[in-house]
């Protein structure tokens, strides 16, 4: 089978398989368990300077083409997040990206400084979440100056821990902002976060279904929109990638890599195919790469650019 074996930052993901922020990233040993069932590395829940508790019940709607979740990003803070690294430490070897969330440039840089403490082997910045406008107002990804500034500032926190920025598809033009991020600093980017917020009616009771009355969209339904978002910042930039949205088979993995991908994470599709899909897209990934004339994961990295 290809070697599949990819560096990111210096950081080495075999396979180039990432379970992505927010789905199973609560607890060392939920991590550890996908680690054991093929990912390549794991992504932490979504972290802040303090703890928060989140949307209410329901928070999470799955539906027949992807997925809507308005959890709030509940967390139980920065020093929470960091005792669970030291556990997941304890029961796994694969690399740890710990996400960080925050309400300010300067609580950003507060945020990464405590994690990095904690030595996750890369810290990824959480500019993009759609489902906590009421608290936070528009996601900092749609502002150039407000993203450049909170690169800046993590990237001065983290210290030699490198730092990728997280983008939302609702920005004047996310090929620009990575741009942006790579000028500011960053070391890699993750393209993209869910999409939205999107809404679901109950027809009984007439009112939106979830809690928060809307939620990220995810799975699926955003895949071609994630993967034009992947294509768009390899045409900026030289910075890694992390592809994220919609990927749940090895064809959609691959499709990834052709645009630009360097890695590919993967959170609904957790959901779809359940936790073996790390296995089993690692699989159709490898017969895909062994099928072409390159026979090479590198080779056939942005190879749809021409």
């Amino acid at each position: 089978m290809a070697n599949l074996a990819t560096k990111v930052c210096g950081v080495t993901m075999d396979p180039p398989l990432v379970l992505a922020s927010g789905i199973l990233g609560v607890s060392a040993a939920s991590m550890a368990r996908v680690v054991r069932c093929g990912a390549g590395a794991v992504t932490m829940k979504s972290c802040s300077l303090e703890p928060r508790a989140g949307h209410k019940n329901p928070c999470v709607l799955p539906f027949e083409h992807g997925m809507l979740n308005a959890v709030g990003l509940s967390n139980p803070g920065v020093a929470g997040a960091s005792k669970v690294i030291a556990e997941f430490r304890t029961l796994s070897r694969a690399p740890l990206i710990a996400s960080i969330f925050a309400g300010s440039v300067q609580e950003f840089g507060r945020v990464a400084e405590r994690i990095a403490e904690a030595r996750p082997d890369i810290i990824e910045v959480n500019v993009s979440c759609p489902n906590v406008h009421s608290e936070f107002g528009a996601p900092f990804g749609g502002d150039f100056d407000a993203t450049a500034a909170i690169t800046r500032a993590v990237k001065d926190a983290a210290g030699a821990i490198p730092v990728a920025v997280k983008l939302t598809l609702q920005c004047p033009s996310i090929g620009r902002m990575a741009k942006v991020c790579e000028d500011s600093g960053a070391d890699a980017i993750t393209a993209i976060n869910t999409v939205g917020p999107g809404m679901l009616l109950d027809l009984a009771t007439r009112r939106p279904i979830l809690s928060n009355g809307v939620g990220g969209l995810s799975g699926g339904a955003i895949f071609p929109l994630a993967l034009r978002a992947v294509f768009e910042v390899r045409r900026h930039t030289g910075l890694p990638i992390i592809a994220t949205g919609g990927i749940a088979t090895g064809d959609q993995a691959a499709q990834m890599i052709l645009a630009g991908a360097s890695v590919v994470g993967i959170g609904t599709g957790v959901y779809t195919r359940g936790v073996t899909v790390f296995e089993e897209v690692a699989r159709e990934l490898g017969d895909w790469v062994d099928s072409t004339p390159e026979r090479s994961l590198e080779a056939l990295t942005g190879a749809a650019h021409g």
